[in-house]
């Protein structure tokens, strides 16, 4: 939903006069989205945990077309990862992070610390129902009750008419935008397309954690998204055996451990049924561990 309690909004209505800010604090940056807003600018925001890549970068020049003051965040959020999970060694590149953001026209940059998130006796959580259950959240228990309540934060924080969040967390989107909608959070939730590697591989963070070998097995999940569309697009097409042939493409992959490969609706993530009219759409969604490495990946597909 889009926000209209700015009244001037426009193209005419710019802020890249200001020199880029990196801010820490909460409050200085709510004053800092506040007085942008006062001043009539649609406002837009990124949410990041950091180390950023090109498709980041898309994301914020997308935000930068659309919005005349545009915040990017980078805190790698503790919440969201498990207990065996990669916290510790999630890479934090802020320096390099912080000259791709003004590259990409942002104006204000917020880097908050743990203890300026989340207090010490902290007791809140933002938790969405069954759509956290499914997929990543059965294999990630807990990891969407930290997102949401981090995202929560951040937009009460930095205030955007408009948040972009990438296709390539497929599941993450659809939670926050389920978050945004049944707490009337005035927020419009934009979702922009996964970039890839010239060989297909989806750009991650966690991409930079593989071997020049790893790498190559990493492809297999493009691959099988590749082979699910080909499939769908043939008449008379059927849910299931078009997600036992990904199934078995990345299974009779070296090295690489499947979690899931599966055909879903593209709003609820529930199973299709087993015949499906022409017109159909769907997402297909990979999750697998290549070496010590967890990745994931997907593609809405249209049944032919």
């Amino acid at each position: 939903m889009e926000v209209l309690d700015a009244p001037n909004f426009g193209a005419t209505l710019d802020s890249r006069d200001i020199q880029m800010l990196v801010e820490s604090c909460p409050q200085q940056t709510l004053q800092h989205v506040t007085a942008a807003r006062q001043r009539g600018l649609l406002t837009g925001c990124v949410p990041t945990m950091g180390a950023l890549h090109q498709g980041h970068v898309s994301l914020m020049q997308r935000a930068r077309s659309e919005c005349g003051y545009v915040t990017a965040t980078i805190f790698v959020n503790p919440t969201q990862f498990g207990p065996q999970e990669d916290f510790s060694k999630y890479p934090r590149t802020l320096q390099s992070d912080l000259q791709l953001c003004e590259q990409a026209g942002v104006d204000l940059v917020f880097t908050p610390q743990t203890d300026q998130m989340y207090a010490a006796d902290a007791e809140t959580v933002v938790q969405v129902g069954r759509l956290t259950t499914l997929l990543e959240g059965a294999h990630r228990p807990g990891h969407f009750d930290g997102v949401t309540t981090v995202v929560a934060k951040l937009l009460m924080i930095t205030q955007p008419h408009k948040a972009y969040f990438g296709q390539k967390d497929y599941q993450q989107q659809l939670v926050v935008r389920r978050m945004v909608r049944d707490l009337n959070i005035p927020v419009e939730i934009v979702t922009c397309p996964i970039i890839r590697e010239s060989d297909g591989l989806a750009m991650s963070s966690r991409n930079r954690y593989l071997t020049a070998e790893e790498r190559q097995t990493a492809t297999a999940l493009s691959g099988a998204l590749r082979l699910a569309e080909r499939l769908c697009s043939q008449s008379g097409a059927v849910p299931s055996v078009v997600e036992q042939q990904m199934q078995q493409m990345l299974l009779q992959t070296p090295g690489l451990v499947l979690q899931y490969a599966v055909l879903a609706d593209p709003e609820t993530l529930q199973p299709l049924p087993e015949r499906v009219p022409s017109g159909t759409s769907c997402v297909a969604l990979i999750a697998a561990r290549v070496g010590t490495t967890r990745l994931i990946d997907n593609l809405l597909l249209v049944f032919g």
